[in-house]
């Protein structure tokens, strides 16, 4: 009975924190986003100067712990469902590229507020090329690095989902295209990191109606 109940709270768990780590990581996104230029020869000190955008950026980097928090949870629900038919590979693949997902998310969070607490010392106008620098790194750790993980984490869930029957085959090719955006075209084309928390929502989504419908009893069961 015990065994029965958790594999029917398990993928409702997945679900449910999917749903919140995905709403959390877009509206960090889009907030950063629309406070921070994303013109490269822009390095202007306007959304440092502006107390609407800083507060926007403040804002964003307060949700992207918990976005990260949410996002593990996720991990480790999702890894609940697939149990011990999991492949080691893919397995190993999901679960690194998870964490390093997560690591340098924090790392362009803790990146974007040293922008701010050295624009509370140092002041406006000074040292620029830190300016520049520094919003260099941060924007190469959110749409490069992070966003590659991403895509890893994206392409191993979807093998995963779909040879276990967790996920239909057109969200596995769903989170093979999206994978592929996230590998070719984030850092180039703005927006296009949102692509992830999206498919983590439609992930999230389909899970949590798929763990109300009634399950098939085992073939051949007398």
């Amino acid at each position: 009975m015990e065994r029965k109940l958790q594999a029917l709270r398990t993928p409702r768990a997945a679900g449910l924190v999917g749903i919140v780590f995905a709403l959390l990581l877009a509206a960090a996104i889009v907030l950063i986003r629309v406070a921070v230029p994303d013109e490269p020869g822009n390095v202007g000190n306007s959304w440092i100067t502006d107390p609407s955008r800083r507060r926007t950026v403040q804002t964003a980097l307060n949700l992207i712990p918990f976005a990260g928090i949410f996002f593990l949870w996720f991990m480790g629900a999702v890894r609940a469902r697939i149990g011990e038919a999991e492949d080691q590979f893919f397995a190993m693949v999901f679960l690194g590229s998870g964490l390093l997902f997560v690591a340098t998310l924090f790392g362009a969070a803790a990146a974007a507020g040293g922008l701010l607490v050295t624009a509370d010392v140092s002041g406006v106008g000074s040292k620029l090329q830190g300016w520049s620098f520094g919003r260099h790194v941060t924007y190469s750790l959110l749409t490069t690095y992070a966003m590659r993980m991403a895509a890893v984490f994206t392409f191993s869930t979807s093998t995963i989902g779909h040879r276990l029957g967790v996920l239909p085959r057109w969200l596995a090719l769903l989170g093979y295209l999206v994978a592929l955006t996230l590998l070719l075209l984030t850092g180039s084309i703005a927006w296009s990191e949102l692509v992830f928390p999206l498919w983590a929502l439609v992930v999230s989504l389909h899970i949590l109606v798929a763990s109300f419908r009634p399950r098939p009893g085992p073939v051949g069961a007398s």
